[in-house]
Protein backbone atom coordinates (compact mmCIF):
# COMPACT_ATOMS: atom_id res chain seq x y z
CA UNK A 1 0.00 0.00 0.00
CA UNK A 2 1.04 3.87 -0.12
CA UNK A 3 1.14 6.15 2.67
CA UNK A 4 2.14 9.86 3.25
CA UNK A 5 4.53 9.47 6.55
CA UNK A 6 4.11 12.46 8.81
CA UNK A 7 5.62 14.28 11.34
CA UNK A 8 5.11 17.22 13.80
CA UNK A 9 7.10 18.88 16.01
CA UNK A 10 5.47 20.84 18.32
CA UNK A 11 6.02 23.18 21.66
CA UNK A 12 4.92 20.33 23.39
CA UNK A 13 2.20 17.80 24.35
CA UNK A 14 -0.35 19.54 25.59
CA UNK A 15 -3.72 21.31 24.12
CA UNK A 16 -2.49 24.47 23.80
CA UNK A 17 0.80 23.66 22.26
CA UNK A 18 1.86 24.54 19.10
CA UNK A 19 2.88 23.23 15.68
CA UNK A 20 6.27 24.19 14.73
CA UNK A 21 7.45 21.81 12.09
CA UNK A 22 5.72 19.63 9.35
CA UNK A 23 7.04 17.46 7.55
CA UNK A 24 5.65 14.54 5.05
CA UNK A 25 6.88 12.04 2.64
CA UNK A 26 5.19 9.75 0.34
CA UNK A 27 6.06 5.99 -0.29
CA UNK A 28 5.20 2.47 -1.07
CA UNK A 29 5.42 -0.09 1.25
CA UNK A 30 5.43 -3.08 -1.54
CA UNK A 31 8.66 -1.65 -3.18
CA UNK A 32 10.03 -0.14 0.19
CA UNK A 33 10.23 2.88 -1.68
CA UNK A 34 10.10 6.22 0.03
CA UNK A 35 9.28 9.11 -2.46
CA UNK A 36 12.47 11.83 -1.99
CA UNK A 37 11.63 13.93 -4.64
CA UNK A 38 8.47 14.48 -2.46
CA UNK A 39 9.51 15.24 0.21
CA UNK A 40 8.15 18.57 2.39
CA UNK A 41 8.88 20.55 5.84
CA UNK A 42 7.81 23.37 6.64
CA UNK A 43 8.14 25.62 10.10
CA UNK A 44 5.23 27.55 10.96
CA UNK A 45 4.84 30.15 12.98
CA UNK A 46 5.40 30.46 17.06
CA UNK A 47 6.07 32.81 20.09
CA UNK A 48 9.46 32.99 20.72
CA UNK A 49 11.34 30.44 22.50
CA UNK A 50 11.70 33.36 25.54
CA UNK A 51 7.76 33.86 25.59
CA UNK A 52 7.06 29.82 25.19
CA UNK A 53 9.61 29.45 27.92
CA UNK A 54 7.62 29.58 31.62
CA UNK A 55 4.89 26.94 30.35
CA UNK A 56 7.51 24.77 28.24
CA UNK A 57 8.17 21.21 29.41
CA UNK A 58 11.45 20.93 30.57
CA UNK A 59 12.42 18.25 27.84
CA UNK A 60 11.25 20.65 25.50
CA UNK A 61 13.73 23.87 26.94
CA UNK A 62 15.89 21.51 26.11
CA UNK A 63 15.73 19.63 22.98
CA UNK A 64 13.73 21.85 20.89
CA UNK A 65 15.50 25.68 21.13
CA UNK A 66 16.60 25.23 18.20
CA UNK A 67 13.05 24.33 16.21
CA UNK A 68 11.25 27.07 18.24
CA UNK A 69 13.98 29.39 16.87
CA UNK A 70 13.64 28.67 13.09
CA UNK A 71 10.28 28.16 13.61
CA UNK A 72 9.32 31.85 15.08
CA UNK A 73 12.10 33.90 13.11
CA UNK A 74 11.53 31.83 9.12
CA UNK A 75 7.67 30.48 9.75
CA UNK A 76 4.91 30.58 8.15
CA UNK A 77 1.71 31.69 9.63
CA UNK A 78 -0.89 28.92 10.06
CA UNK A 79 -3.27 30.07 6.92
CA UNK A 80 -0.37 30.34 4.48
CA UNK A 81 0.79 26.78 5.80
CA UNK A 82 -2.67 25.38 4.88
CA UNK A 83 -2.43 27.07 1.44
CA UNK A 84 0.76 25.44 1.01
CA UNK A 85 -0.21 21.84 1.86
CA UNK A 86 -3.34 22.30 -0.54
CA UNK A 87 -1.22 23.05 -3.00
CA UNK A 88 1.23 20.36 -2.39
CA UNK A 89 -1.76 17.87 -1.93
CA UNK A 90 -3.60 18.62 -5.34
CA UNK A 91 -0.57 18.68 -7.63
CA UNK A 92 -0.67 16.39 -10.30
CA UNK A 93 2.48 14.23 -9.18
CA UNK A 94 0.95 14.13 -5.63
CA UNK A 95 -2.35 12.96 -6.53
CA UNK A 96 -0.58 10.37 -9.27
CA UNK A 97 1.60 8.80 -6.77
CA UNK A 98 -1.83 7.92 -4.46
CA UNK A 99 -4.14 7.33 -7.63
CA UNK A 100 -6.54 10.50 -7.17
CA UNK A 101 -7.41 8.69 -4.14
CA UNK A 102 -8.15 10.32 -0.44
CA UNK A 103 -4.64 9.51 0.97
CA UNK A 104 -3.29 6.96 4.38
CA UNK A 105 -1.88 8.82 6.57
CA UNK A 106 1.25 7.04 8.68
CA UNK A 107 3.41 8.35 11.25
CA UNK A 108 4.60 7.00 15.05
CA UNK A 109 2.39 8.33 18.32
CA UNK A 110 0.32 9.89 15.52
CA UNK A 111 -3.22 9.27 17.03
CA UNK A 112 -2.20 10.85 20.32
CA UNK A 113 -0.41 13.72 19.01
CA UNK A 114 -0.33 14.36 15.41
CA UNK A 115 -3.42 14.39 14.12
CA UNK A 116 -5.66 15.90 17.36
CA UNK A 117 -3.39 18.86 16.45
CA UNK A 118 -3.81 18.63 12.81
CA UNK A 119 -7.29 18.17 13.50
CA UNK A 120 -7.29 21.48 15.54
CA UNK A 121 -5.11 23.68 13.23
CA UNK A 122 -6.32 22.79 9.62
CA UNK A 123 -10.20 21.77 10.79
CA UNK A 124 -12.38 18.44 10.75
CA UNK A 125 -13.48 19.25 7.31
CA UNK A 126 -10.32 20.12 5.53
CA UNK A 127 -8.41 16.71 7.17
CA UNK A 128 -11.54 14.30 5.46
CA UNK A 129 -11.41 15.59 2.86
CA UNK A 130 -8.25 14.79 1.87
CA UNK A 131 -7.58 11.86 4.10
CA UNK A 132 -9.16 8.97 4.82
CA UNK A 133 -10.46 8.28 8.51
CA UNK A 134 -8.24 4.83 8.76
CA UNK A 135 -4.46 5.70 9.56
CA UNK A 136 -1.41 3.39 10.41
CA UNK A 137 0.32 4.30 13.48
CA UNK A 138 3.59 2.41 13.66
CA UNK A 139 3.33 2.54 17.53
CA UNK A 140 0.23 0.55 17.61
CA UNK A 141 1.73 -1.83 15.07
CA UNK A 142 4.73 -2.43 17.09
CA UNK A 143 2.30 -2.89 20.02
CA UNK A 144 1.51 -5.77 17.95
CA UNK A 145 4.56 -7.10 16.79
CA UNK A 146 5.49 -7.03 20.69
CA UNK A 147 2.33 -8.85 21.70
CA UNK A 148 3.86 -11.40 19.00
CA UNK A 149 7.22 -11.61 20.90
CA UNK A 150 8.69 -10.80 17.36
CA UNK A 151 9.95 -7.09 19.46
CA UNK A 152 11.28 -6.93 22.88
CA UNK A 153 9.30 -5.00 25.58
CA UNK A 154 12.02 -1.62 25.51
CA UNK A 155 11.13 -1.05 20.98
CA UNK A 156 7.56 0.63 22.50
CA UNK A 157 10.31 3.46 22.74
CA UNK A 158 10.96 5.47 19.40
CA UNK A 159 14.96 5.34 21.08
CA UNK A 160 14.83 1.91 21.76
CA UNK A 161 13.55 0.90 18.09
CA UNK A 162 15.74 3.50 16.54
CA UNK A 163 18.62 1.43 18.02
CA UNK A 164 17.33 -2.08 17.83
CA UNK A 165 17.22 -1.58 13.97
CA UNK A 166 20.65 -0.24 14.21
CA UNK A 167 19.49 3.17 12.74
CA UNK A 168 20.75 5.58 15.30
CA UNK A 169 18.96 7.87 17.25
CA UNK A 170 15.84 9.92 16.71
CA UNK A 171 16.64 13.26 14.77
CA UNK A 172 13.79 15.46 16.79
CA UNK A 173 13.58 17.40 12.73
CA UNK A 174 9.78 16.48 11.01
CA UNK A 175 11.41 15.09 7.83
CA UNK A 176 14.03 12.83 9.43
CA UNK A 177 11.93 11.32 11.59
CA UNK A 178 9.21 11.26 8.99
CA UNK A 179 11.38 9.38 6.68
CA UNK A 180 13.20 7.64 9.27
CA UNK A 181 9.59 5.82 10.29
CA UNK A 182 8.74 4.90 7.31
CA UNK A 183 11.93 3.14 7.10
CA UNK A 184 11.53 1.61 10.05
CA UNK A 185 8.56 0.09 8.93
CA UNK A 186 9.97 -0.91 5.89
CA UNK A 187 12.20 -3.30 8.51
CA UNK A 188 9.67 -3.93 10.98
CA UNK A 189 7.68 -5.44 7.80
CA UNK A 190 10.63 -8.00 6.55
CA UNK A 191 10.87 -9.34 10.26
CA UNK A 192 7.48 -11.18 9.67
CA UNK A 193 8.48 -13.98 7.20
CA UNK A 194 6.55 -13.91 4.26
CA UNK A 195 3.95 -16.48 3.33
CA UNK A 196 5.18 -16.84 -0.31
Amino acid sequence: MKYLSIDIESTGLKENCHIIEFAMIPFDADKRKVEEHLAKSYYIQCPSFEDLKPNLDPWVQENMKKVIDAAHENGMPLSQFKTELTKYLESAEVKSFFSNEKITLFGKSMNAIDLPFLNRDLGWDYMRSYFKHRVLDLTSYVYGLIDMKLLPVQTESGSELMKFLNMGKVAHTALDDARNTAIMYFKLIDLIPSKN
